[in-house]
């Protein structure tokens, strides 16, 4: 998934971010609320993990926004105030979800997850096409049986051209799910990741070239 982290604490954001990318997902991290909103005007976000009080645009405001149709991602809102009117009135400002701090990043990674689903069309909890089969939470791929270890990034290119059910995938779709935004557009990256998952999936392949319109699996 494509996830913003919006905390203006750096140390903070930083190890939700990396606590994050440790679970395959894209995580851009800004530090107050109107370059949050510019980021959510840009990408398409699957979820905006979203500090309450933040510098510039209060997160109140960034929230509304979201919720006003600025982006389709969903909100998680963190914050330290904890009590059930604060928790009341934070999701009735549009957030899908409420975290008080302090917070485990298991749970918070969990509830990213669950969210993450919401914001897309409903998907099968294991991944399954022309013999693969993809667990997305015990980050776990077979094929034919047999177990494939793969990266961070080759997880990721695979989940989503699973999650296309035979539809073919651009590259940039790929790089806007599997990269962050400090990736360089014109990378290589994503054929590289491509071409390195064919080989560790093995015979017959399985990844098909589309030309001109990107990649899938059939």
């Amino acid at each position: 998934m494509r996830i913003l982290v919006v905390e203006d604490e750096p140390l903070l954001a930083g190890a939700v971010a990396q606590w994050l990318r440790g679970d395959a997902h894209a995580v851009d991290v800004v530090h107050d609320g109107a370059a949050a909103l510019e980021r959510i005007g840009v990408h398409d976000y699957d979820v905006v993990v979203l500090d309450r009080d933040l510098p510039v645009v209060h997160g109140d405001d960034v929230c509304r926004r979201v919720a006003d149709g600025v982006g389709t991602a969903r909100v998680l809102m963190l914050t330290a105030a904890a009590d059930v009117d604060d928790r009341v009135a934070g999701l009735a400002l549009g957030a899908d979800d409420y975290l008080p701090k302090p917070f485990a990043f298991v749970e918070l990674a969990a509830r990213v997850v669950a969210l993450g689903r919401r914001s897309r069309p409903a998907a099968p909890p294991v991944l399954r096409r022309a013999g693969i089969r993809l667990d997305p939470h015990r980050r776990e791929v077979y094929r034919d049986g047999r177990y494939v270890p793969l990266s961070r990034k080759e997880f990721a290119v695979l989940a989503e051209l699973l999650r296309a059910d035979g539809a073919a995938v651009s590259a940039e779709v790929l790089l806007e799910k599997a990269w962050d935004e400090h990736t360089d557009p014109f990378t290589n990256a994503v054929r590289m990741t491509v071409l390195k998952l064919r080989r560790k999936l093995g015979d017959p392949p399985v990844v098909r070239t589309e030309p001109g319109v990107g990649y899938r699996i059939p």
